[in-house]
């Protein structure tokens, strides 16, 4: 029996949508290229009580990650909407939970990324991107934002940035990607996945 396609696992969190679409061209960027696959998955809302709970899976939508998810995957992308300027609680929450991760090293030496979309074109997009950035450096992973290699970079009037894609959503959240941010999204998406591929090979090699 041949070994299951290796996977790079899009975490997301999404209220509006807009991140949700995001990580889906993330998606379609990383399974361009053969010999790997991408697992969606998505994170549920902190709640307001500590008494509410929501269901172990969601009604629709991507289902929510495990810590396995994270420990297995062969590399990740990270993505959540601003809030003042760096992630939203919901995914902060679940990354606080991945101290056993970190304690055995499960994620050194493989690549991540980060992605974001804000309702204004000043709202933080750079400082949440890096705010990601920080717990991920903490568990050894290898980051990886989009070079300028990819011209849309210098044409976006949305959202792209060298740290990786982001969206301008709009004051309504209702503005779609437009054709640059979707670009950006599936070009960053096609070298994580590359460099997943060649970490891996380098890890076994071990």
């Amino acid at each position: 029996m041949s070994d299951p396609l290796p996977y790079v696992l899009v975490l997301f969190y999404s209220r509006s949508g807009a991140t949700r679409a995001m990580a889906e061209q993330f998606v379609a960027g990383i399974e361009s290229q053969s010999g790997i696959s991408a697992r969606l998955r998505t994170v549920p809302p902190v709640s307001r009580t500590c008494e509410a709970v929501d269901p172990e899976i969601p009604e629709e939508g991507a289902i929510y990650a495990t810590l396995d998810d994270l420990r297995h995957c062969t590399g990740l992308a990270l993505g959540s909407p601003t809030r003042f300027g760096n992630m939203a609680a919901p995914m902060k929450h679940f990354i606080d939970s991945t101290s056993e991760l970190w304690m055995n090293g499960a994620l050194i030496d493989k690549p991540a990324t980060a992605f974001t979309s804000t309702s204004s074109p000043h709202g933080g997009q750079e400082s949440t991107l890096l705010s990601m950035l920080l717990p991920l450096l903490h568990q050894g992973m290898v980051y990886a934002g989009i070079p300028y290699s990819e011209t849309e970079l210098f044409d976006t009037v949305g959202g792209g940035t060298p740290y990786g894609a982001s969206h301008l959503a709009g004051t309504a959240s209702d503005r779609p990607l437009d054709d640059i941010e979707r670009k950006l999204c599936q070009a960053q998406g096609r070298r994580l996945a590359r460099l997943a591929l060649a970490l891996d090979a380098m890890r076994r090699q071990r």
